[in-house]
């Protein structure tokens, strides 16, 4: 599961979705989503009642781990989680404190030569944490923390993050276009966005009954929703046999649990 905060300005009013999404095949769908009334990051308050709201739909059992980014931290934050039984997956701030240390005082142990440093059971925002401390490519600080799995495996399972990312690029600037609207007022943005994440979701479930063709590096040719949205219009625009068949696709059904969560 995962849960980000994306912002867009049209004139000087800001447009602010928080929103949670769930790992379905390797694919994120939206889940939940609020409009924030101001621009940048979300308060801990609104954060906890969307976690309470994804609660209604789904037990903290079904939940592997909450994959989040910097801006969803905080000793509240992940204290609530806890209590909600629910494992994180987070990226710390380099002023975050590990035990008595900020984690930059941490990555300036790291020897020359070292890819990272591994560091486990640390206290975070009091909780025990495993904590992978490394720098990207453009070196910068690079500190993930996860009460949930070996220290090992944080940064791999880490990258599942980046699935929130395709999401808004599908559903904005390389897809839907929904920036292009040019709507500010909340109750004109929720309906189109509703409508997006249905659209979304139909794509994302003809997609993933698509062979598609790999790339030399063994990567998929084209996305899935990309792939069920040529689907859908080829079988609208032909009057095809086949769109029953799409249609029955937004039946209810048994499907296995998300994989995660993540803002």
């Amino acid at each position: 599961m995962r849960t980000p905060a994306r912002n867009w300005k049209y004139g000087q009013t800001d447009v602010n979705v928080l929103l949670l999404a769930v790992i379905w095949r390797g694919v994120a769908i939206p889940l939940l989503y609020e409009l924030l009334p101001h621009g940048g990051g979300s308060h801990t308050e609104i954060r906890h009642t969307l976690m309470d709201d994804a609660l209604c739909l789904l037990s903290a059992a079904d939940i592997r781990v909450l994959y989040a980014d910097r801006e969803f931290v905080g000793y509240d934050w992940i204290q609530g989680l806890a209590c909600r039984g629910i494992p994180i997956c987070v990226r710390l701030r380099s002023d975050t404190l590990m035990d008595d240390w900020t984690a930059k005082d941490w990555l300036s142990r790291l020897q020359t030569g070292c890819a990272g440093l591994l560091v486990e059971d640390t206290l975070v925002y009091g909780q025990p944490m495993n904590v992978v401390l490394t720098h990207t490519q453009d070196g910068e600080s690079l500190i993930i923390a996860s009460n949930a799995g070996a220290v090992t495996t944080i940064q791999t399972r880490y990258r599942r993050r980046f699935l929130i990312e395709c999401l808004f690029r599908a559903l904005k600037s390389k897809g839907f276009q929904l920036e292009g609207t040019h709507m500010t007022l909340h109750d004109h943005v929720e309906r189109p966005l509703c409508l997006l994440t249905l659209t979304y979701t139909w794509c994302v479930l003809v997609g993933v009954t698509l062979d598609c063709p790999k790339k030399a590096h063994g990567r998929r040719a084209w996305s899935v929703v990309k792939m069920g949205l040529r689907e859908l219009v080829r079988s609208f625009s032909r009057e095809s046999t086949r769109l029953c068949d799409l249609i029955d696709l937004l039946m209810p059904s048994q499907t296995n649990s998300p994989e995660s969560v993540g803002y």
